[in-house]
């Protein structure tokens, strides 16, 4: 058989085809008539949609990558403060993207001196300002002007921000963070983790089982919730509104980063998956691969389905743990399928046209609010022939493509974000 390689091309490749898919499930979702099962399912619902697979299979890629990365820049000689400051810069760069992005579905454009599209355009330029791969050749001196341009843009438009509804105007505010900021907490907490315990594969399975617990624990009859206006605190079912440890946990809310885990399970399962994986390859029993991750997603599926009826069921928008363990199930076969296409069988070539997405995801993510918006603004709709039903379907289809194309022309202009 074919020796396997250390770094996989068939991670680049279950990203790229990831990112195609999310762009076409969020365009999709404004178009009229489509089947169910492609959707997202409702919050109460106990099911769901293709479009509940792609985030939770993007967080997983996360985990998968995240171990290459980090020993890559440990065998070019950072050190370990320089390794913890790049972990730092990436979250935070994804947790005020994320910031900026939940608080434009709250913008009140009757309240603000600028309209929703016009704020979200400047806010995705900013970032693109601030955390654009800038060439070396470039003059340090332009560059720092372009970013602090972006800074001070971003700055601005904060100051500027209105959200709410009519009577209950308020500023900017954290309430779930949006994509890229679950991913920001995500990657930070996975990568802590995996610093502290230096990669070593038993201790990133005992990570993972303890949030694992957490999100069963979060979804069963121990669950804890904090209700929206912050007033009150519910603990398997008993209220604690007014007392010591109802105000401890309010306050808290805030900092409470790990929520019910979900999130960081997702991402650690990638990390585990990318430890089995290097470990087999090390000792030489690349053999046992295919049965290892074949074994290990069918047992995620298992247990998914297994867990289902005691923990909510299975939901994305409650982040159940079904819902995290089929969806890493689904992934691990997946990435499982993709090693024997793309790193045994050679076919790379095959993926080529989607590369820019596996390589300049951040900028795939972010140049459909360009197209989004800018459409928008000028007042330009689709006509419904091509937004209702399968041609609605096929038109979110070829936006995707079309849009991972374009990120391709500007990738080879080096005009891509790089964190």
């Amino acid at each position: 058989m074919q020796q396997l390689p250390k770094r996989l091309l068939s991670i680049d490749v279950l990203r790229a085809i990831t990112m195609l898919l999310m762009i076409f499930v969020n365009d999709a979702s404004g178009v009229k008539h489509i089947p169910e099962w492609i959707d997202h399912a409702k919050g109460f619902e106990d099911r769901m949609g293709f479009a509940d697979t792609i985030f939770p299979a993007f967080l997983f890629i996360v985990g998968l990558s995240l171990p290459f990365a980090i020993n890559n820049r440990i065998k070019k000689g950072d050190s370990g403060r320089q390794v913890l400051f790049y972990i730092l810069i990436r979250s935070v760069a994804l947790l005020i993207m994320g910031f900026y992005h939940v608080n434009l579905e709250d913008y009140n454009s009757s309240a603000a001196i600028i309209p929703k599209a016009a704020w979200a355009l400047v806010i995705t330029t900013t970032f693109f300002l601030i955390w654009l791969d800038y060439p070396e050749t470039m003059a340090k001196a332009k560059r720092y002007s372009l970013q602090m341009l972006g800074i001070i843009m971003l700055i601005a438009m904060a100051v500027i921000y209105k959200g709410g509804e009519d009577g209950e105007v308020r500023w900017m505010e954290p309430s779930w963070w949006g994509i890229l900021g679950l991913i920001g907490w995500a990657y930070l907490v996975c990568a802590l983790i995996f610093v502290a315990v230096k990669g070593k594969l038993n201790r990133l399975v005992v990570a993972w089982v303890v949030l694992i617990a957490i999100n069963i624990i979060a979804h069963s009859v121990f669950k804890i919730k904090v209700t929206r206006d912050e007033e009150m605190v519910t603990i398997a079912g008993n209220n604690f509104t007014g007392s010591f440890l109802g105000n401890a946990i309010i306050f808290l809310k805030p900092l409470w980063i790990i929520h019910d885990a979900s999130t960081m399970t997702l991402t650690m399962g990638g990390v585990v998956i990318s430890g089995i994986y290097a470990k087999l390859v090390e000792q030489g029993k690349t053999q046992r691969i295919w049965a290892t991750l074949a074994i290990i997603g069918v047992l995620f599926l298992f247990a998914g389905f297994a867990l289902r009826p005691y923990t909510e069921g299975i939901s994305k928008i409650r982040s159940t743990p079904a819902w995290v363990l089929i969806c890493s199930g689904i992934t691990t076969l997946a990435f499982l399928i993709l090693i024997y296409v793309v790193d045994v069988k050679g076919k790379i070539s095959a993926f080529n046209w989607i590369k820019p997405a596996g390589t300049s995801t951040l900028t795939c993510y972010l140049i459909p609010y360009f197209q989004v918006f800018i459409l928008e603004l000028l007042h330009i709709n689709y006509p419904s022939i091509i937004n209702n039903g399968f041609p609605g379907l096929l038109r979110s289809f070829l936006t995707a493509v079309i849009i991972i194309l374009f990120v391709g022309l500007l990738e080879k202009k080096r005009l891509r974000l790089k964190i």
